[in-house]
């Protein structure tokens, strides 16, 4: 069974090194779990961790045969039709899941606030030119999120916290989470929400278990092997190497072979480590170099196991 002993080098390591975790849990499979706080256990903002939950719909809605991989996005969405840049009936959910889009801008191409706050935010995407082949670069991008969200809800006829709620959250026993909204109510899918270190866990367990949940398919197995190998190469030359190795569906590849991670900002991290049977999670508050929280799993934890 693990022990709380496990991760003394670890929290001497967040204490030394000011890495501002908040909690750290470790599970590993046929062992059980642990986890060590160093602040109250609240529900904090997950940030791009989300985007790893709404990849999972995406994989959801495919195995309920409501949408495939390569379909064309703009046939979901014939109200836009009309108004699309030239390009954006090229582009799939796949090139939205790796960000590979072609509409290469963090949100959208149009930034002026007032138009943002009344204008659909599908409508600003579609609009947006596109300024690479889809499918060809990677340019991390919310609005591909975004987007994933609008396409399960346009198939499912519910928002995507909503059709999470019965097919994931519940199962998982994450009661009733809250996730930001644009001004027209659709789940904003790239951020928002909100979640404790332990349930963020459950998703990395998940995704170790290739979809099972208590020998349940929440997800098909093959769309969830295929999240971290159907990849691309993050051309945008990030400044740290682990945001380097590779980008598949919503989640990033380590620099440890073999291993990948959901990641958020200032530190949000659900690292699956198979050889290892286990995920370690974090959540945090780091606004320095917030990658040696991964670095100090893989130095001070992974061995250890």
């Amino acid at each position: 069974m693990l022990i709380a002993g496990l991760l003394a080098n670890f929290r001497l390591s967040n204490v030394e090194r000011r890495l501002g975790v908040y909690g750290v849990h470790v599970y590993q499979a046929g062992q059980g779990e642990v986890e060590h706080r160093f602040r109250a256990d609240d529900r904090v903002q997950v940030w791009s961790v989300s985007k790893t939950f709404t990849a999972l719909a995406v994989g959801m809605a495919i195995g309920e045969g409501r949408v495939s991989l390569d379909d064309h996005l703009l046939d979901y969405f014939p109200e836009a039709v009309g108004l699309a840049a030239p390009g954006s009936e090229a582009i799939t959910p796949r090139h939205l899941l790796r960000m590979s889009s072609g509409k290469d801008y963090p949100w959208f191409e149009e930034t002026d606030p007032k138009l943002k706050a009344t204008t659909d935010w599908a409508e600003l995407f579609f609009r947006g030119t596109v300024k690479s082949t889809p499918g060809t670069k990677f340019f991390y991008a919310n609005a591909n999120t975004y987007m994933l969200g609008r396409l399960v809800e346009q198939v499912s006829g519910l928002n995507l916290r909503d059709y999470l709620m019965p097919r994931l959250f519940d199962r998982l026993e994450i009661l009733n989470p809250w996730w930001n909204t644009c001004p027209r109510g659709h789940t904003i899918g790239a951020y928002g929400l909100q979640l404790t270190t332990s349930e963020i866990a459950k998703m990395g367990r998940l995704l170790l278990q290739d979809g099972l949940w208590q020998d349940q398919p929440l997800v098909p197995a093959t769309y969830v092997e295929a999240m971290r190998t159907d990849v691309v190469s993050p051309n945008q030359h990030f400044e740290d190497p682990e945001t380097n190795v590779g980008y598949g569906y919503q989640i990033w590849l380590n620099t440890v072979p073999g291993t990948f991670r959901a990641d958020g900002l200032y530190g949000q991290y659900s690292i699956v480590v198979p050889q290892r049977s286990a995920v370690i999670t974090v959540t945090a508050h780091n606004e320095g170099p917030a990658y040696n929280i991964v670095r100090a799993v893989f130095a001070d934890i992974v061995p250890r196991l």
